[in-house]
């Protein structure tokens, strides 16, 4: 059986501070004039992705990992072929539909029906398949109200949800999802990862680029670890995710912080840029390490460019299984508007309450029901140990993904 997908030796370089633009014929010419009086130089490119090489078969369902800038995202574009590579090539055996930044192929001036048909078309299907597909779209996609509305007056949620209605029903042969998932809310994310596990059983490929590993180890069997463009490792999924949790145990997260020096670097978007996360004791050290019976803070720096209204960290506790041990939320916590500046925000967790296991931070910054501002990314792991010996106390490793120290009243009635 051949591959679906054959990536061999693919390159990809950049010009750093030039912004991606479609040139006319005359800004051609002037360009070609020039050529001869430019020097000739490297300085500032930069390769997004070296010597990519990899093969994905017919039905498999393969995790994209890496941190920010590794070149996740680069890699799916030159498989949608929205960007071309520099060098090496690209084999694609079937029809492909991607999901990739919210609003790529849907034309702004077309209504939300005629686009499902302009996809349709685009991916070589016929009106008559498109239109026995068309109920099951608008239905999933929960936007029948605005179906004959222009796209260009949608929300980013409406845009997605539709997005992902269209690339995931008109049956491509390879479905390419990059992390715009987090544009929906909760229920119909969990909607979407549905569909693709449909997807997947009907024995079509797809490649989904995630920061979210527990996602990641349950919708994919096989993943690929880039990083800084290159490929760091592929193999199975419950290894490839090891070992990217391993690679943020830097010396600096090791000591219960991470931080970011260089502009690029950094989580950012252009409302908003992380800047550094600490993990700290009561005594406000630094640390990694921690009894389960002292309370841990979690401090979150950030800076502001504009005032947003309604934004939200959003935090998850994720165990090394990937199951959420719970979810917490600054909203409630603060103003509704935020003007520009420098902010800190800080989490206490309770003593008594977590258990004696390895768990990983993962934030996002959003707006809800509106759009996300950085997507969810693990961040940083710590591990809790055993506290002060009470009595009563269980000493192994209690059951569950908390060990709460909880209150039992008893009394004798007869």
């Amino acid at each position: 059986m051949q591959p679906i997908i054959e990536v061999n030796h693919l390159f990809k370089k950049y010009q750093i501070g030039e912004k991606q633009r479609y040139y006319s014929f005359r800004d051609t010419l002037v360009n070609l004039a020039k050529l001869p009086f430019r020097k000739k130089t490297n300085e500032g490119k930069f390769w997004a992705l070296k010597d990519i090489s990899f093969k994905v078969m017919p039905g498999e369902v393969v995790g994209i990992i890496g941190r920010n800038g590794a070149g996740k995202s680069t890699l799916l574009k030159i498989l949608s072929r929205i960007t071309p590579p520099t060098k090496g090539e690209v084999t694609l055996r079937g029809r492909v539909a991607s999901l990739l930044e919210v609003g790529t192929g849907f034309h702004p001036e077309l209504t939300g029906r005629e686009n499902i048909y302009l996809n349709g078309a685009i991916l070589g299907m016929k009106r008559a398949e498109i239109k026995n597909k068309f109920d099951e779209i608008v239905n999933f996609a929960e936007i029948s109200k605005f179906l004959d509305t222009p796209v260009k007056f949608y929300s980013s949620g409406m845009y997605m949800r539709l997005a992902f209605a269209v690339a995931a029903h008109l049956e491509p042969e390879i479905l390419l999802v990059d992390e715009v998932l987090a544009v929906g809310d909760a229920e119909f994310q969990k909607k979407c990862l549905g569909k693709m596990g449909e997807v997947a059983k009907q024995g079509r490929t797809v490649l989904f680029v995630s920061h979210n590993m527990g996602t990641v180890r349950s919708l994919c069997e096989q993943a690929i670890l880039l990083s800084r463009g290159k490929i760091a490792e592929i193999g199975e999924t419950h290894k490839v995710v090891q070992s990217y949790l391993s690679s943020w145990q830097t010396k600096k997260s090791n000591r219960g912080e991470i931080s970011w020096n260089s502009q690029k670097q950094k989580p950012h978007c252009d409302e908003v840029e992380l800047h550094s996360i600490r993990l700290l004791t009561p005594s406000e050290e630094t640390e990694n390490v921690f009894k389960v019976d002292k309370p841990i803070k979690i401090e979150v720096q950030y800076k502001i460019f504009c005032i947003l209204r309604g934004m939200r960290i959003e935090l998850h506790l994720i165990t090394e299984e990937g199951a959420i041990a719970f979810a917490s939320t600054d909203q409630h916590q603060r103003q509704n508007k935020l003007f520009p500046g420098e902010y800190k925000s800080t989490l206490l967790i309770p003593g008594n309450l977590l258990n004696r296991i390895k768990y990983t931070v993962r934030l996002q910054f959003s707006i809800p029901n509106v759009r996300v501002l950085i997507p969810g990314q693990d961040y940083i792991s710590f591990i809790c140990i055993m506290g002060e010996v009470r009595s009563g106390y269980i000493s192994s490793i209690w059951p569950g993904v908390v060990a709460p120290q909880l209150t039992w009243l008893y009394s004798k009635i007869s």
